[in-house]
C-alpha cells in the first residue's frame, strides 16, 4: 500500500506518526517504510488504510493487502535499495492513475476471482479529492484538516447513495479536546475544540460555503447524527431545506488516539450535481475573542467605508 503513495500522502502518514515528513519523495517512501520495519501503532495501521482507500475508493481492500501492513522487517525492501531512479521510474498505470509497483513487492494474488476482481475495477468519473476550498468561518480557528474534502459523486444508477469514511486522532489532537471541556459553561457544547463536519457543492471556481446534500443521513459511529432542522419554505411548493453550517460531531466521536472513527452518509443524487464532504478539528471562539478580533483590526476610515459600500 505505502508504495504506491503520493508525496503528500506519505507527508500525512509521517506527519501523523510525528515522524519527520520533508524531504524528496524516495526520502519519505524510504522513512515510511522504516516506520513500517519499526512495527507501527494499530492507530498508523489504520491511517494507512485510510490513505489508501482515499487514493483507489473503488478497490476493495482484500486480506492479501491488508496483510501487507504486518509483513517481517527482512521482507521489506531495503532503505539502500530505494533510490531516486527506482523510485521516480516506477511504472506508470493511465487508467487507474498511479504508479504501478513491482510484483516482487506485491503478495501473490493468483486465482480466477482475483483477476475478475481486476477487470472489472474502473477509474472514479470524478476527482476524490477535487481542489474545494471551504469558505472560512469567523467564528472558528481550524487547527487541523482531518479528511479533506472528498467528492460524493453518484456511483450508481439507485436514487439513493451511500459513501463511507474513517479518520483517526493523534494523541496530542484527543488532549486538544479533552482539555478544552466546560471552558463555556451553559453552552450547547462542551468543547471549545470540536471535530467539525461539513458538506457542500462540489465547485472549485471559489471558495464554497456549506450546503447540504438532499434528504441526507449521517451515522458517526454508528450512531445517527442530527442535523439542523428544515427551515420553513420561502413560498408554496417550495423544497424545504436545512440552514447551511457545519455539524459538530465531538459528541459522537471515539476520543481515543487508538480507535479509529468512521461516518457514513446516505443522500439523493442529483443529475449533473456532486457534493463535498470534509472534516476539521476548529476551536470555537468565544464573542470576547471575536470582539477582540475585530477591534484589533482598528477603524477604518469613514471614506472608505462609503466607497465600499458603493
Amino acid at each position: 500500500m505505502v508504495m504506491s503513495f503520493r508525496v503528500s500522502e506519505l507527508q500525512v502518514l509521517l506527519g501523523f506518526a510525528g515522524r519527520n515528513k520533508s524531504g524528496r519523495k524516495h526520502e519519505l517512501l524510504t522513512k515510511a517504510l522504516q516506520l513500517l520495519k519499526s512495527g507501527c501503532s494499530p492507530a498508523v495501521q489504520m491511517k494507512i488504510k485510510e490513505l489508501y482507500r482515499r487514493r483507489f475508493p473503488r478497490k476493495i481492500l482484500t486480506p492479501s493487502d491488508l496483510s501487507m501492513l504486518h509483513i517481517q522487517a527482512g521482507q521489506l525492501p531495503s532503505a539502500t535499495t530505494l533510490t531516486p531512479g527506482t523510485v521516480c521510474h516506477l511504472p506508470y498505470d493511465h487508467s487507474s492513475g498511479a504508479a504501478t509497483v513491482p510484483a516482487a513487492l506485491l503478495p501473490p494474488t493468483t486465482g480466477p476471482k482475483h483477476e475478475a476482481g481486476v477487470a472489472h475495477l474502473s477509474p472514479p468519473i470524478h476527482p476524490v479529492h477535487p481542489d474545494v476550498k471551504m469558505k472560512r468561518l469567523p467564528f472558528y480557528d481550524v487547527y487541523d484538516e482531518l479528511i479533506k474534502p472528498t467528492t460524493l459523486a453518484s456511483t450508481s444508477t439507485q436514487r439513493f447513495e451511500e459513501a463511507h469514511f474513517t479518520f483517526a486522532l493523534t494523541p496530542q489532537q484527543v488532549q486538544q479536546i479533552l482539555t478544552s471541556r466546560d471552558v463555556l459553561p451553559g453552552a450547547k457544547c462542551d468543547y471549545t475544540i470540536q471535530v467539525q463536519l461539513r458538506f457542500c457543492l462540489c465547485e472549485t471556481s471559489c471558495p464554497q460555503e456549506d450546503y447540504f446534500p438532499p434528504n441526507l443521513f449521517v451515522k458517526v459511529n454508528g450512531k445517527l447524527c442530527p442535523l439542523p432542522g428544515y427551515l420553513p419554505p420561502t413560498k408554496n411548493g417550495a423544497e424545504a431545506k436545512r440552514p447551511s453550517r457545519p455539524i459538530n460531531i465531538t459528541p459522537l466521536a471515539r476520543l481515543s488516539a487508538t480507535a479509529p472513527n468512521t461516518i457514513v452518509v446516505n443522500w439523493s443524487s442529483e443529475f449533473g450535481r456532486n457534493y463535498s464532504l470534509s472534516v476539521y478539528l476548529v476551536k470555537q471562539l468565544t464573542s470576547v475573542t471575536l470582539l477582540q478580533k475585530l477591534r484589533a483590526k482598528g477603524i477604518r476610515n469613514p471614506d472608505h467605508s462609503r466607497a465600499l459600500s458603493k
